[in-house]
């Protein structure tokens, strides 16, 4: 029987709290709207756009939900992966497919219980169709392995190159730091598969008896930010440092990103981790930060919403509240502009453009939050 009360408490439950204003800033290129377009999520952690515009969240503690393009409804979508939600591990990243239209694969990333009854975790991949709400058609495409019993740094953020590959950025898993040096295993590494979880040919250690055919990069300590460059088509990373040392890498195909025994860091309380900054054989950062400020999501803006930000890289930051501007020209790092302080009292997760061109910010907290940043009337 059709129960109208029962129908209205439903949607109550699934509805999203938004905030009623809107916080005008004064930028050095634009002057912006800072306002809450959904909250009430529990230490959100990744998000990404559907064609409709609505937006698809993950919480660490495990679920993802779908967000309708105004904010204000969600519902809780079935079928997501086990995880395992101690610290720093729960669910991760989350993207779809550049077909998604065609196809409705959408790609998670999570830390994964050993199988078997094994001991440790890593970060796990899982690709599923999206249908009515719920992921069907379930298949794990990438481990991390090996396994191990540590609750930080597992990554990781998932972008697609233009050519269709999957990139899959992954942490050292902290006291596995070494690991980041060596090639037989996933520990401080990006690695780039194909959406089905099957191997290039053309990547860099195909062949190499002693190293996983996974492996794109290594020498990383713990990339949770990553995009594509526009023009160039490259991958850009970001990495989150020890006590200083947060670096914007561009990993490329084989090379030595030298963590931990190259870094512009020290241990936490201050201990010495490595004496040197330079070292042959091992990549400079493009830029870096010192003291940290404690890097998370970033993406490149694109969009005309914001035409002087065209073109320019974005970090969210954690420790600070903050999003760093990097203001490009010709490749070239001209300035660092801090934004949102004042605005935004919250840890900053994640960062993305919205098929609007707006800006949207990702908080870390038990009441987490969807910012939507675009230009001030």
């Amino acid at each position: 029987m059709f129960n109208p009360k029962f129908v209205l408490t439903a949607m109550l439950a699934a509805s999203v709290s938004t905030a009623a204003t809107a916080e005008d800033v004064e930028t050095e290129r634009h002057k912006v709207s800072v306002s809450t377009l959904a909250d009430g999520f529990t230490n959100p952690w990744g998000m990404t756009f559907l064609p409709d515009k609505s937006i698809l969240v993950t919480e660490r503690s495990g679920d993802i939900y779908w967000v309708s393009a105004n904010g204000s409804y969600r519902e809780k979508i079935s079928g997501t992966p086990e995880v395992v939600a101690k610290s720093q591990g729960g669910m991760l990243d989350i993207t779809v497919d550049p077909d998604f239209e065609e196809n409705n694969w959408v790609y998670i990333s999570y830390s994964e219980a050993a199988q078997d009854d094994g001991k440790g975790n890593s970060t796990a991949v899982m690709r599923a169709k999206l249908e009515d709400k719920q992921f069907t058609d379930k298949e794990v495409i990438f481990r991390q392995a090996p396994k191990y019993e540590s609750n930080a740094h597992f990554g990781s953020r998932l972008v697609f190159s233009p050519e269709g590959h999957l990139y899959i950025t992954l942490g050292d898993r902290y006291s596995r730091m070494d690991d980041a040096q060596t090639l037989d295993n996933h520990h401080g590494k990006i690695v780039r598969i194909w959406p089905d979880g099957s191997i290039p040919e053309d990547n860099p250690f195909v062949g190499d008896d002693n190293a996983l055919d996974e492996i794109w990069s290594y020498g990383h300590r713990n990339v949770q930010g990553a995009d594509i460059h526009p023009e160039t088509g490259k991958l850009w990373s970001v990495e989150h440092g020890p006590q200083g040392g947060d670096e914007v890498n561009i990993p490329e195909a084989g090379k030595n990103y030298g963590w931990p025994e190259v870094t512009y860091g020290v241990d936490y309380g201050g201990g010495t981790i490595s004496e040197d900054a330079v070292k042959e054989g091992t990549e400079q950062p493009f830029y870096y930060w010192v003291p940290s400020i404690a890097t998370a999501g970033a993406t490149f803006y694109t969009g005309d919403a914001f035409p002087e930000w065209k073109g320019d890289f974005f970090v969210a930051a954690l420790k600070s509240s903050v999003v760093a501007r990097l203001d490009l020209y010709e490749g070239r790092m001209m300035h660092e502009e801090r934004l949102f302080e004042d605005a935004v009292d919250a840890r900053i997760r994640d960062i993305t453009q919205g098929p609007d061109g707006y800006l949207y910010l990702l908080t870390d907290q038990s009441d987490g939050a969807i910012i939507q940043i675009k230009p001030a009337d």
